[in-house]
């Protein structure tokens, strides 16, 4: 078994904390809404690009396609293409991206369940 220490490149001691570090673009990716909604739709099973559109509600074409580009240089969803015409092309989180399904699940679950007492926040500090 390869311990995080032992798979690192040596010299590398990642602090997120301290600029220029390239966790800080890991966490950039992974805490985008855009990231974490597809991680939540790809989270049961594959997906065409138009489904994943119509699951993410909101999100533009131009967007979609950037972020599922990102992700999939960040080795956290795998893009297949078959050939037919008109080609179709598929979307999977790997097995990195699917270790993010538990994280992302609990802020989403922690949003929906604070949601009231985030929007009461807001009214005070706006009435403040």
């Amino acid at each position: 078994m390869v311990t995080m220490a032992e798979g690192r490149p040596p010299g590398l001691d990642p602090d997120p904390y301290q600029q220029g570090c390239p966790t800080r673009h890991i966490l950039d990716r992974i805490g985008d809404r855009w990231t974490v909604l597809i991680v939540g739709a790809l989270g049961d099973g594959t997906l065409r690009f138009s489904e994943l559109r119509r699951r993410v509600d909101g999100i533009s074409q131009k967007m979609l396609t950037q972020t599922l580009r990102e992700m999939e240089r960040d080795g956290l969803v795998t893009r297949t293409v078959y050939p037919e015409v008109p080609p179709r092309v598929e979307y999977t989180l790997t097995d990195a991206g699917s270790t993010l399904r538990g994280p992302l699940k609990a802020l989403e679950d922690w949003s929906i369940q604070h949601l009231p007492g985030v929007l009461a926040a807001r009214e005070r500090y706006a009435d403040a």
